[in-house]
Order: structure tokens, then C-alpha cells, then sequence
């Protein structure tokens, strides 16, 4: 069972699900970087609610049933208040007692900045996470043609010049094949649909994002965040991932204080494919240890 309430982060309404939970826990989830709620975090929520935690899933600002203008832009620091504005929700929840955070993707590098900040977050997971945006996009950039890169810096270009403006978005697809203009080309990264909507249950995910989020994400570097982290943190690294490396992330796993790491064999979205049970029981084991309240652990 869960409910539908709304966060609001700077004076926006950031629309949520929420599973109500029995053992003090409550996990904060999001999709991926372009990705709602339903498409990204259904099939892992409901496993986690099932465990007795309760759940917070959400959509940022701009993007699926949230609120605010212009639609489909993902602006990292926007994205990151929204996530501090539901961890300090999830804290006010009916039987909560301890906050822990979940994402994949390019939020999975947000994980590593939060828990690094003092939030009061018990527990993190970052799966498939992107710590290191400045080496992925070099690495992507080898499954994408001269002529559709030229392409996405230019509808970039001019999107972030019209936003200042207040022009609406240039939209790009969040994944496409070589020689279309899309925020990602790898090989993995076109299994998105098949990985997170296989049964074309969310028809209203709008799988674009606005041309001006590109540059940002492709900067950005949480992994510099590892080595303040504050609360116990399972990085998932799938070994042949070509969207989010895992070279980058085991090295921010090496320097971050009190990390747990499962390596499963695949691609981006292993942790939805084959590699799915594996990764649901590490994160569950790893949750019970770290985030379901003592008294609960006891009984178990």
C-alpha cells in the first residue's frame, strides 16, 4: 500500500509516493537523472516496503508529477535540494526514525554528496552511480558520431543561452544510438525503456530532458565528496558499465570512511536485469544492518 503526498522543496511541490513502514526506517528514493519516480524506484520500493521499512519515492521539481516551470530540466543543484528537502520530510513521517537514501545514475553520485553532508542520514546506497562525470562523458563520447556530438554541444549551447532568457527547453533524448542527438549513446544506456518500463506501464514518462542540463551533468563530480562521507554507504558497481564507470567508482568507494561494495556482472542496468535478485538482497541485508532501528534488528 502507499499514498501519495507532496514535498515541497523552495516553494515547489515535489510530488511523492509514500509506503508506510513498521520498523523505524524509511528509505528515500528517486529515479535517474530524466527518470520519475514510478519507472525508476516501483520495482525496488516495493521490495524494500515489503522488507517493514517505510519508503519515500519522489519526483524532483520539473520533471513527471512535480511542480514548476520550465518543465523537464534537471538542474543538479535544484535536484540536490529537492533530495534535502524530502530526507528532512521522511524524518517528520509517522514511525520514522532513521533516514536512509537510495538512487542510481547520475543521482547515484548525489548519494555520495549527501551523505557526506550533515543531514542525519543513517544509511545510503549508491547503485550504478555516475561519481565521476568528467571521465563518463569522455568514455561515452566513443559510441557517439563527430556530427551528432557537434549537434548536442550546439542545441546545448543555444538552450542554456534561451533559458537566461526564458525561452522554453530544447529538448535532447535521454538515450539514443550513435548519430542521434541524446544525453547518451552507450550500447547500455539504450536499454533504458527496456529496463525500466519493459511493459509500457509508464506512458507519461517523458524520456527527454532539457538540452541546458547536459554541460552540468557532464561536470559534475561527486566523487570528491567520498572521502567526507558520514554514514555507512553500499556502492552497487556493475563491472561493465559504459554509462557510469566502475573504475571511478571503486576508487570513491576506496577513500569513503565506512563503505560496503557489491560488483555484479552487466551493464548500467544489470541491478533490473539478470543481476536484480542479488542486488535487492545485498541492499535489503545492508539496510537491516544500518538503518531499521535497534529494536527491531534485536527481534529479527
Amino acid at each position: 500500500m502507499r499514498e501519495k503526498v507532496s514535498v515541497t522543496s523552495a516553494g515547489v511541490a515535489c510530488a511523492a509516493w509514500h509506503y508506510p513502514g513498521s520498523n523505524g526506517g524509511c528509505v528515500v528514493m528517486t529515479g535517474g537523472f530524466g527518470v520519475t519516480k514510478e519507472p525508476g524506484a516501483d520495482r525496488f520500493a516495493e521490495r524494500v516496503a515489503a522488507a517493514g521499512f517505510s519508503v519515500l519515492a519522489f519526483d524532483y521539481r520539473y520533471l513527471g508529477e512535480s511542480g514548476g516551470e520550465p518543465r523537464q530540466v534537471a538542474r543538479i543543484s535544484d535536484q540536490l535540494a529537492d533530495w534535502r528537502a524530502a530526507i528532512g520530510y521522511a524524518a517528520t513521517l509517522p514511525g520514522v526514525e532513521r533516514v536512509g537514501i537510495w538512487a542510481f545514475s547520475l543521482p547515484g553520485g548525489y548519494i555520495v554528496q549527501l551523505a557526506a553532508e550533515d543531514l542525519g542520514i543513517a544509511a545510503a546506497i549508491a547503485q550504478s552511480a555516475n561519481v565521476d562525470g568528467v571521465t563518463a562523458t569522455r568514455k561515452a563520447s566513443r559510441f557517439q558520431t563527430p556530427w551528432a556530438a557537434l549537434r548536442l554541444i550546439g542545441r546545448s549551447l543555444l538552450d542554456t543561452v534561451g533559458g537566461f532568457f526564458g525561452r522554453p527547453p530544447r529538448l535532447v533524448a535521454l538515450a539514443g544510438p550513435p548519430g542521434t542527438v541524446a544525453l547518451l549513446n552507450t550500447p547500455d544506456a539504450q536499454l533504458g525503456t527496456a529496463a525500466l518500463d519493459p511493459d509500457n506501464q509508464y506512458a507519461d514518462w517523458q524520456q527527454a530532458i532539457a538540452a541546458r542540463s547536459v554541460f552540468p551533468a557532464a561536470f559534475y563530480r561527486p566523487t570528491k565528496y567520498a572521502a567526507q562521507v558520514r554514514c555507512p554507504l553500499l556502492y552497487v558497481v556493475c563491472e561493465a558499465d559504459q554509462s557510469a564507470l566502475a573504475a571511478p567508482t571503486l576508487a570513491a568507494a576506496a577513500r569513503t570512511p565506512n563503505a560496503d561494495v557489491l560488483q555484479v556482472a552487466g551493464g548500467h542496468y544489470a541491478p533490473f536485469f539478470d543481476a536484480h535478485e542479488q542486488v535487492v538482497e545485498a541492499e535489503l541485508d545492508f539496510l537491516n544492518r544500518h538503518l531499521a532501528t535497534t529494536r527491531t534488528r534485536q527481534a529479527q
